[in-house]
C-alpha cells in the first residue's frame, strides 16, 4: 500500500519519546523522573468510595451523559467553595461536563469549537497533545513561546507577543496555568491582559487548569473569573493531578449552557461516558476538608526542594517552579546543549531519567537545551535522584 496508515497531520505528533525513556528506565534500573504521574495512590477514604460503588452496582452500567448528578453538583460545590469570591459559580445541571480526563475535554472542545482553518494560540512548551487536538480539528496552532529568564528563575509570557499573534482568523486561545512543563503561574496582571485581549477580538479561551490546588507561589485565579470571561471561556479541570489517581481518567468541562452543550456534542463521539465508578468517588473527594488541599500543596513543594537543590547540586541551571509537579532546567552548564542526547544518555551516567522539553516546542531549537523532571515521588526516591545526579557534578 503506497499511501500511508498514520494521517499525515498527526504522524508528526507521536510521543514515542515517553515510551523509549520509560523503556530505559526499565533496561537500566533507573529512576524514572519522566512521566508524570505519582508513585503512590491517593486518599483511602477515596478508594474506598470508588469500591463501594462498584459493590453497590453504582456507575456499572453507562452513567448519564453529562456526568453523574452527584458528580456535577460535587463540580459546582468546589468552583463555589474555592473561588466564589472571585464571583465564579456555574448551575451543575447546564454548565458542567464530566470527561474521560483532562485530555477528552481538550480534544472535545477544540473539535467542538473549531473549523477548518481556524487558527489557535498555545504557550509553547505545551502539553503535547494540545497539537495533535488541534490537528484532529483542522486547525492552524500559532505557538507564543514562554521565555526562561536566568536571573529570575522562571519563565515568563510576553504579552507583547501574544498580542501580536492574533491575526483575523484566530479563534481561540488555549491557556495552560499552573502551566506543564515550565511551573509557571500566571500572574493576575498577565491573565487580566489575556482576558481584555479576548473580548476585544472576541476571541474563545479553552483554559487548561488541572494543576490548580499545586501553586506554590502565587496564586491560581481562573480565567473566567476576569470581566467578559465567563461566556467566553471553556474550564477543563481533572481529579488525577488533585487526587494521585492518574489512572481514573476523571476530568470536566465548566462553561456556559453553549458552550457546554457544543463539547457534549462532540465528546459523546469520543467515549460517550466513562469512569462511571469512580466518578462517584471522585464527587467524594472534591468534598474532602481543606486540610487535604493544603497538605497536598506542602507535599509536594518540599519535594520540589528536594530534587531542585539535588539538580543545582549536581550543575543544572534550575528553573524552580511555582506549580504544577515538573521542574525544567538547563544542560548547558553541564556542557550540554541537545535534551534528546542528553536524556538518552542520563541513565547510564546517573542511574535517572527525564524528557526532553523539545517535545513540547513547534520550534525545537527554543528547547534543546532544557530537560524536565517529575518530582511527584516518593521523598525517598527523591532523596535517592540526587544522590545519583550528583554523579554529573563537575
Amino acid at each position: 500500500m503506497d499511501r500511508p496508515l498514520l494521517n499525515r497531520r498527526l504522524a508528526e505528533f507521536g510521543t514515542t519519546i515517553f515510551a523509549e525513556m520509560s523503556a530505559l528506565a526499565v533496561r537500566t534500573g533507573a529512576i524514572n523522573l519522566g512521566q508524570g504521574f505519582p508513585d503512590t495512590d491517593g486518599p483511602e477514604e477515596v478508594r474506598e468510595a470508588a469500591v463501594r460503588a462498584l459493590r453497590d452496582g453504582r456507575g456499572n452500567q453507562y452513567p448519564p451523559g453529562p456526568g453523574i448528578p452527584e458528580l456535577r453538583t460535587a463540580v459546582a460545590a468546589h468552583q463555589e467553595r474555592f473561588y466564589g469570591h472571585l464571583g465564579v459559580s456555574c448551575d451543575p445541571d447546564t454548565e458542567v461536563l464530566v470527561t474521560a480526563g483532562a485530555t477528552e475535554a481538550i480534544a472535545a472542545s477544540l473539535l467542538a469549537l473549531l473549523e477548518p482553518g481556524d487558527e489557535v494560540i498555545a504557550l509553547e512548551p505545551y502539553y503535547d497533545s494540545y497539537a495533535a487536538c488541534i490537528a484532529m480539528a483542522g486547525g492552524t496552532r500559532v505557538p507564543v513561546t514562554l521565555r526562561p529568564d536566568p536571573e529570575s528563575g522562571s519563565y515568563a509570557l510576553a504579552l507583547d507577543e501574544l498580542r501580536d499573534a492574533v491575526t483575523d482568523r484566530t479563534r481561540l486561545i488555549l491557556l495552560n496555568t499552573p502551566h506543564n512543563p515550565t511551573g509557571t503561574v500566571l500572574t493576575r496582571d498577565a491573565l487580566a491582559e489575556v482576558a481584555r485581549l479576548a473580548c476585544e477580538r472576541e476571541l474563545l479561551v479553552i483554559t487548561d487548569e488541572v494543576y490548580e490546588h499545586l501553586v506554590f507561589e502565587g496564586e491560581h485565579l481562573p480565567l473566567a473569573s476576569f470581566p467578559g470571561m465567563r461566556e467566553r471561556t471553556v474550564t477543563i479541570g481533572s481529579a488525577g493531578k488533585t487526587f494521585s489517581f492518574t489512572g481514573w481518567k476523571v476530568g470536566w468541562v465548566t462553561a456556559t449552557p453553549e458552550l457546554v452543550g457544543a463539547v457534549r456534542s462532540a465528546k459523546q463521539f469520543l467515549t460517550y461516558v466513562s469512569a462511571g465508578p469512580f466518578q462517584y468517588a471522585v464527587a467524594e473527594a472534591l468534598a474532602l476538608p481543606d486540610s487535604y488541599y493544603t497538605g497536598l500543596r506542602d507535599d509536594l513543594r518540599a519535594k520540589r526542594d528536594i530534587l531542585a537543590t539535588g539538580l543545582t547540586d549536581a550543575g543544572f541551571q534550575v528553573f524552580r517552579p511555582s506549580g504544577t509537579y515538573f521542574i525544567t532546567t538547563d544542560i548547558r552548564p553541564l556542557g550540554f546543549d541537545d535534551g534528546f542526547a542528553f536524556c538518552r544518555t542520563l541513565p547510564e551516567r546517573a542511574g535517572v531519567v527525564a524528557i526532553p522539553n523539545a517535545v513540547f516546542y513547534d520550534h525545537q531549537d527554543q528547547g534543546a537545551p532544557f530537560v524536565r523532571f517529575a518530582f511527584c515521588k516518593r521523598t525517598d526516591v527523591l532523596n535517592e535522584a540526587a544522590t545519583r545526579l550528583k554523579r554529573l557534578a563537575p
